[in-house]
């Protein structure tokens, strides 16, 4: 497959089902969809980290691993990156494209109908990453596999097939942007981003960031100039083990 060629590909039948089932079965719980992908983005992060134990190479100078999330109300998207492990092209066939059989119908046969508890069976039997569909109606995902020289975009509409193709991406890791849905405007906040992090994803022990905006130079009421301060990517989960945490904090 070379640069110039966009190859499109057909989901499994279980994946096929899974979508369905993600988009009309737990549009209740929507921002579920957050927790999951960064759940993964964070657990790319720890498998760089370990495979790096035995070759520090693999990190090419970027050992400050983290996952960041970004919104644009304008183009109506979210996307959550991280310079981790990364994918390659086969790793992304299987790991977006099939869900293996056993772990597909174990998922299904223990869902209950209860939309809350059904939410937290997506990450324990690995499919979260489907959960993007429940708010987009197109994801694209580019990735670069740590020591690859070539990357991999991967896009679908949720709809029976996706694409793939080569491309050139500069660091390590996976960027997934999700084109949101005409009526789920609210997940381009970015206040409603940090919310959804603060309640699910704050025991995360990578760095969960998102950018916080330049503040112009301005003067005071003295007539003082005050400098101006930089823009910044700024950590917002607070990195401690649940376990740790005050039993007040948790309720």
């Amino acid at each position: 497959m070379t640069a110039a060629q966009k190859e499109t590909l057909g989901f499994q039948t279980e994946v096929k089902q899974l979508l369905n089932l993600m988009i009309h079965s737990l549009y209740s719980n929507k921002e579920i969809f957050l927790r999951e992908l960064v759940s993964n983005a964070s657990d790319a992060a720890d498998k760089l980290r370990f495979l790096a134990l035995s070759n520090g190479e693999l990190y090419q100078g970027d050992a400050d691993l983290h996952v960041r999330i970004s919104a644009d109300k304008e183009k109506n998207t979210v996307t959550i990156s991280d310079n981790g492990i990364g994918m390659t092209r086969d790793e992304v066939i299987s790991s977006l494209g099939t869900i293996a059989k056993s772990g597909t119908a174990e998922f299904f046969k223990n869902l209950t109908g209860d939309q809350s508890k059904d939410s937290q069976l997506i990450g324990q039997f690995g499919v979260g990453f489907y959960s993007a569909f429940i708010v987009a109606d197109l994801v694209t995902v580019r990735t670069r596999k740590a020591g690859e020289e070539k990357g991999v975009e991967w896009q679908s509409q949720g709809e029976g097939e996706y694409t793939l193709e080569e491309i050139e991406k500069a660091g390590r890791g996976t960027e997934i942007t999700l084109h949101l849905r005409e009526d789920e405007k609210e997940f381009a906040d970015e206040w409603r981003l940090r919310s959804i992090v603060t309640k699910y994803s704050d025991h995360i022990s990578t760095p969960v960031q998102m950018y916080k905006a330049e503040v112009p130079e301005s003067e005071g009421e003295d007539g003082e100039k005050i400098p101006a301060v930089p823009g910044e990517w700024e950590s917002i989960n607070r990195a401690t083990a649940m376990w740790t945490r005050d039993k007040s904090e948790l309720s």
